[in-house]
Order: structure tokens, then sequence, then C-alpha cells
């Protein structure tokens, strides 16, 4: 018995020592120098409802990817028309419907039927009437298709903010759809609020375009833009005076290159002029691709493009090989780490826009956690005095068990990076009663066997052997509630159901093991003969 008490002793103490040692950095402001590595060194984290931040309710405009994606249909129909050598009169997209196309020959109708059948499962080919005596066609969407191109926009919008808030080093974030393509973000702890919302808002769709410079950009200007070629600008500001100003340049419509085969995207410093740039790496198919655009336009200008603004427009001096490429500009560091997060994180299939967004105050969380301290202190108390008048010496006891509750409560989401919320604290002063609800259920036994006229150590075995599968059965069937919560809520809920579910665990622990310790040191090793209980 001696070495059993000695063994769980020192288990008691090393889960008490690993639980402050865990409390340290949320209750130090600075960790001393010699606080080494391998020590933990996370605070508990605060959710939104008491740190403040940002919340937002974001619309995915996913009729955006439908165009987008009959636009590529566009240009994937015009390759496959050249090369199965059937010439057309017009080929364009028809709004959210379709693509509309007139051919040039009418022996060319079965072969096209052919192509769109075979190539083109999700549109239905329907017959136009003759346009000047050659065949129309209509690709129609099916409307299944048309329902999961927006889900898929919204599924990937929801993977690329994710990646770029992770990326961001916000901890615990909030993000999870909602009906009529909505996302619902919130960001606790944020200190720069147009900043966030700006990384989470950008499209980041980057593109590399050929500059057109033997036509001019005056007359496009004035509406003569040729066919294949698109205006956009390039907006500098001044350093000093900070003014903007907008520079056209005619481009050629086709995309040389995109984004999506980036790789990886990292903030340089340029040695000469001390100015951050991001510094691009594509995979071998974009590294390909961007060799053979080089090496074909040797002294052409090619446009760096974001989102439709022109980043910059350098001269090829040479083909590039290695897949590697820069852009430049008179970045900040923090938009360099920006550009660089969106561009990692890929870029969204479809804008969004702002529907709802609020900034929550830190004093609106500073009163919560007051508030919530309080209801901690007044609860504990209350549990402290009945215990200890109402159990005596058992009671003090029990209450001290009570407080190693809180501390591995409180350890125990410093250990899993959990983050306390208002319904967290509620969920801590529910724990508060249930944690004696064990102690009640094993003093009752205990009298029981003494009303029998058993010795102090049968009572306290008859005690807590009896009393266990019953705390077991109510605690056991508590905390499998509150892992389905916890699974299947959201972000209050989960708050709630983490606290919950770490305070049975504790109070398993206290309430039964190390109050045992307790009882079986004073009337087994210390053999003291009357139970104060």
């Amino acid at each position: 018995m001696l070495k059993s008490l000695r063994w769980r002793s020192i288990v008691a103490l090393a889960a008490i020592l690993g639980a402050v040692i865990y409390l340290i950095p949320s209750l130090s402001g600075e960790l001393p120098a010699w606080w080494s590595g391998f020590l933990p060194k996370d605070a508990i984290r605060l959710g939104l409802d008491l740190q403040g931040g940002i919340h937002l309710v974001l619309e995915v405009e996913a009729s955006k990817a439908v165009e987008s994606h009959l636009e590529r249909v566009v240009e994937d129909l015009k390759r496959d028309l050249r090369e199965d050598k059937l010439r057309y009169v017009d080929l364009k997209r028809d709004g959210l419907k379709g693509v509309d196309i007139v051919l040039m020959r009418s022996k060319d109708r079965d072969l096209f039927m052919d192509l769109a059948a075979a190539d083109y499962p999700d549109f239905e080919v329907k017959s136009l009437p003759d346009r000047e005596g050659k065949p129309a066609f209509q690709l129609v969407l099916d409307a299944k298709a048309r329902d999961r191109i927006k889900k898929m926009a919204v599924d990937q919008a929801l993977e690329t903010i994710r990646n770029r808030i992770d990326q961001f080093g916000v901890s615990e974030p909030d993000i999870r759809p909602q009906e009529d393509n909505r996302l619902l973000i919130q960001l606790p702890g944020v200190k720069d609020p147009k900043r966030a919302i700006a990384l989470i808002g950008k499209t980041a769709q980057l593109e590399f375009k050929l500059v057109d410079d033997e036509n001019s950009v005056e007359e496009a200007l004035q509406g003569k833009i040729p066919p294949g070629d698109e205006i956009l600008y390039q907006a500098t500001i001044d350093p000093k005076t900070g003014r903007q100003t907008r520079i056209p340049y005619l481009l050629k419509k086709r995309t040389a290159l995109t984004g999506e085969y980036i790789t990886d995207a990292r903030v340089q410093i340029d040695s000469r002029y001390n100015e951050p740039y991001v510094s691009l790496s594509f995979d071998a198919r974009g590294a390909r691709i961007f060799e053979q655009v080089t090496g074909q336009n040797i002294k052409k200008r090619l446009a760096i493009v974001l989102d439709n603004k022109v980043n910059s427009a350098p001269v090829i001096q040479d083909k590039i090989s290695g897949g590697k490429a820069q852009i430049t500009g008179r970045f900040t560091m923090d938009e360099a780490r920006d550009l660089a997060i969106v561009l990692r994180a890929g870029a969204l299939p479809a804008p969004v826009k702002i529907i709802e967004e609020r900034t929550v105050g830190p004093s609106l969380g500073r009163d919560s956690i007051e508030k919530g301290f309080k209801s901690v202190l007044i609860g504990g108390a209350v549990v402290i005095l009945f215990m200890g008048i109402y159990y005596g010496l058992s009671g003090l006891i029990a209450d001290l068990a009570l407080l190693l509750n809180m501390v591995f409560i409180m350890a125990g989401l410093a250990f899993f990076s959990a983050t306390l919320t208002l319904p967290g604290i509620a969920g801590i002063i529910l724990t508060i009663g249930m944690s004696v609800d064990a102690n009640v259920l094993i003093f009752e036994r205990i009298r029981e066997e003494l009303r029998l006229g058993k010795t102090s150590r049968a009572a306290i075995e008859g005690g807590y052997g009896k009393a266990l599968v019953t705390i077991l059965d109510a605690q056991v069937t508590t905390l499998i509630a509150a892992l389905v919560l916890f699974q299947f809520g959201t972000g209050p809920i989960r708050g709630f159901a983490v606290t919950l579910s770490i305070g049975i665990v504790a109070s398993l622990f206290t309430g039964i093991f190390v109050t045992r310790i307790i009882f079986d040191y004073l009337y087994v090793q210390r053999n003291m003969k009357k139970i104060s209980i």
C-alpha cells in the first residue's frame, strides 16, 4: 500500500507540475531568458468575443466563375475548331447561358455536332436559324453543371481564404460556409483590420500578357482598339507628392501564362535599391511555357498583370529558363508579404464582396472577461463554502480538488492551443458544479459505510469502489455529448464543448485519483481514526 501511494503521489505531482508549466506563459507577461526552446511558450488564446477582432460575411460572386468557365470553353473551342479545320464566322459567350457559334460552311454542320457531343458533354447543342445562309448553333450549359461550377467556386474560395489567413498568422480563425454562396469569417486579435480585409478579398489573378507595341496606345484610347487587344492601366504613386497617375498599356488579350503554375512566392530584397520584391517559382509545365514565351518574344515587353492592373512591363532581354520570375514595384514590406501570401495560396475562383463587416473592440472583451471572472469566483466560492461546511475536512479535500481542476482546465486550453470564448467561460462555471459531484457521491457512500459500523479504511474502500461506476457513467455520457457538440457545432458552441470536455476529464482525475491519494495518506498512512465527513 505504501509503495502504491508513493507512485500515485508522484503521478499526481507530475501532472500538477506539468499544468503549472503550461500556465506560466499565460500568467507571465515576459518569459525568463532561461526558458528553453522545449518548454511551452504559447499562452491561452482568447476568442473574438474576448479579445476583439473582425467579423465578416462575404458573398462569392459565383456567377463570375461560370463566366470564366464559359470564356475558357470559348478558347478551347477555337483551338479544337482550328485543329479540325472547321472555319467559323463568330464565336462568343452568351451571358451565363452558353456559347454561340456561327460556322462558315454548311458542310461542317455534322462535324461540329459530333465534336461538341464528344468533347463538351456538359453542353446541349441547339441549332439556331441560319445567319445569312451560314449554320448557327448554341452550346447551352447544363443546369447541373452550372450549379456544380458555382458550388466548386464557393468551396475553392473557402479553402483559398483559409490558406491566406493561415499564412497571415491569425490564431484560431473561424471560417465556414453559409447559404446563398456566403462565407462567415471571424478573425480574433487582428491588429490591422484594413490589411486583413484587403488580403482576404484580393482576387489575385496573376497573368503575363504581351504588350502590343506595333499599334498606337493613343489611337486605342480614342476607341480604335485593334482586334484581340485591350487597354489596362498601371497605377503609380509619386513618393514625394503622393499623387497617383495611371499609365495605359495596349496589351494582347491572350494570356501567355497565368499564376496557376506558381509553386512558390517569396519576398526578397533588391541589393541595389534595397527595396522588397516578390520572387516567383513555376512548376515544370509553367517553366516550359515561360521559357517558350520569353524565347519567342525577345526585345518585346511582357506585362505582369494582377487583377486586371498592370504591375510592370519589363523588356524581355533573353530567353528565361529555370522557371523563375520577379514582380517588382515600389512595395512596402507588408505589401510584398501580402502579395506573396495571395500568390502562394492561389487566386480566388470568383470575386468576393463584403456583405457584413463588424470590428469588435477589445474593451468589450475586457468587460466580458471581468464578468466571467467574477462569475467563476462567485460560483467557486459558493461551492467551496458549501462543501467545507457540509462535509468538514472531507469537503476541504474536495475543495482542493476543485482548485486543481481549474488549474488543469486552463493548462489544457494552453496545451491543445484551444481558444477561450465567452461560452467557454460558461463551460468552466458548469464544470465547477460538476467537479464536486463525484466527491458528493463518494462522500455519501462513505457515510453509508460508516453507518454500517465499518472502519475508516473499509468505509473509504467501499465508498470509492461503489461510487466509481455511477461516476463514470454520468461523466462519460456528458463527455460524449460534449464531443458531439465539438464535432458538429460552430464557433461559440465548440468553445463551450472544449472547456466542458477538458473539465470533465480533469474532474475525474482530481475527484477520484487525487482525493483518494489524500484520504489514503490521512486515514491509512497516518492512521487517523475518525473521518470528518
